[in-house]
């Protein structure tokens, strides 16, 4: 029987970053998800690289490497675990490893990641829609809009001279 668990779809994004211009995955993240430790990971990826080309995986440069270190949060004892840059796995990288890692957890895991990969694409898609709509609006209705403010302001404005009142005292 197949062991199947969920992890948050937050938990996930949190650990996604972006490097260049990729949204990319940390081995230290992806091992602690799929359950082994990070040099067990870096050694399967090691022995099939062959599988990894640069679209699917890269090693973090100095600056990256500080850079993604400031982003995040680690005690002095995590510290002391970070000998070398990184490996950043992209979505295809991320994909590739369950061929890599073949435990039922990775499978699992790694389904998890692509759906959530996919959904930002989804949500960044819609996003990017909305946008343009927004954008069209504004062009076909900005003048118009215009000329309804100037007319309130007009309207607020003190120009109006204030009618005597009629009637009883």
């Amino acid at each position: 029987m197949v062991e199947t668990f969920l992890i948050p779809s937050e938990i996930i994004v949190s650990k996604i970053y972006i490097f260049r211009n990729k949204k990319v995955m940390v081995d230290r993240d992806l091992a602690k998800l799929y359950g082994v430790k990070t040099m067990v990971l870096n050694q399967a990826v090691k022995r099939n690289i062959k599988r990894f080309p640069e679209d699917f995986m890269f090693q973090l440069d100095k600056k990256e490497f500080e850079n993604w270190k400031s982003q995040i949060v680690i005690s002095k004892l995590d510290k002391m675990g970070l000998r070398k840059s990184p490996l950043a796995f992209t979505e295809q990288g991320v994909a590739m490893l369950s061929s890599v890692l073949n435990s039922d957890r990775a499978i699992n895991v790694n389904i998890q990641i692509i759906r959530t990969f996919t959904k930002i694409r989804e949500l960044l898609a819609t996003n990017e829609a909305l946008q343009r709509k927004m954008m069209e609006m504004e062009k076909k209705y900005d003048g118009k809009i215009k000329k309804i403010f100037d007319t309130i302001g007009f309207l607020l404005e003190d120009k109006i001279k204030p009618r005597k009142q009629i009637g009883f005292k």
